[in-house]
């Protein structure tokens, strides 16, 4: 059986609450066989480890806050995270980045909010999921000073242009492709076919920007079939080969690590 790695899924909030477990069963009779949560800010987090904790085998977190929720007491959310980061292991530090699509008040604390993040990741040996809406050229700014030959990561959601997604590629990083590469005016069907099928990952990014047929409606890991399916199209690749591949850049970025309590 073909399986997959969905590499960034919110399957803690709400939207999930009424039926989580019936979803997930959905997302494993799909193939998919891990599904990477990443965080919001400091109210998501019980949330996401005790979805955690009832499939310990599937659902693995992240710890970090995202750009939107960067406000004047970004530094207070932060302290909160970096003592969960004491306490025990996380895959990622994210979800992280910057946006300047919703908010653009305080683009000064989304920045140091990044440093601060990136910064984790470099310490710790972790790597980075970045968000990066309307601020690909913006987040590479930031990002290029902590690069190295062990910093890597993954560029959530990606939508920018093929010269973007090259410079992400150079960087060590790689690209997160979701339910936009099913969108008719989605614009990936020009830009992945450039990009190496080793530095591609799958994503839902459920609730949010659920593939065609369902956009518009509650997005979910099952689904990630269907973007996998449209990916292996524009690759020009099959869709076994498409599995092994993603899974293994999945595991290459979030390597083999023991979570939970340290």
């Amino acid at each position: 059986m073909i399986t997959w790695t969905d590499t960034h899924a919110h399957i803690y909030v709400k939207e999930f609450d009424a039926d989580r477990s019936d979803m997930l069963l959905r997302a494993e009779a799909a193939g998919v066989s891990k599904i990477y949560m990443p965080n919001i800010d400091t109210d998501s987090i019980e949330a996401m480890l005790e979805v955690e904790l009832r499939n310990p085998a599937l659902c693995i977190p992240m710890i970090g806050l995202h750009p939107c929720s960067v406000k004047k007491d970004f530094e207070k959310q932060l302290y909160v995270m970096e003592d969960w980061l004491r306490r025990r292991t996380f895959a990622a530090i994210g979800e992280m980045g910057t946006d300047l699509y919703w908010d653009k008040t305080h683009w000064n604390e989304q920045q140091e909010a990044f440093r601060i993040q990136a910064g984790w990741a470099k310490e710790r040996g972790l790597p980075l999921v970045i968000h990066c809406r309307e601020s690909i050229d913006e987040t590479l700014a930031l990002l290029t000073p902590f690069a190295g030959p062990e910093f890597t990561g993954i560029f959530h959601c990606f939508t920018g242009t093929a010269e973007q997604a090259r410079k992400v590629v150079d960087l060590g990083f790689y690209i997160g492709v979701g339910g936009v590469s099913t969108f008719k005016n989605g614009g990936l069907d020009a830009v992945l076919p450039g990009v190496p099928l080793g530095r591609l990952v799958l994503e839902t990014d459920s609730p949010y920007l659920a593939p065609v047929p369902f956009r518009g409606k509650r997005n979910e890991p099952s689904y990630l079939a269907l973007i996998a399916t449209r990916v292996a199209s524009i690759m020009d690749v099959g869709e076994s080969e498409l599995a092994e591949t993603t899974t293994r850049n999945a595991a290459a970025v979030f390597g083999d690590r023991t979570y939970r309590d340290k």
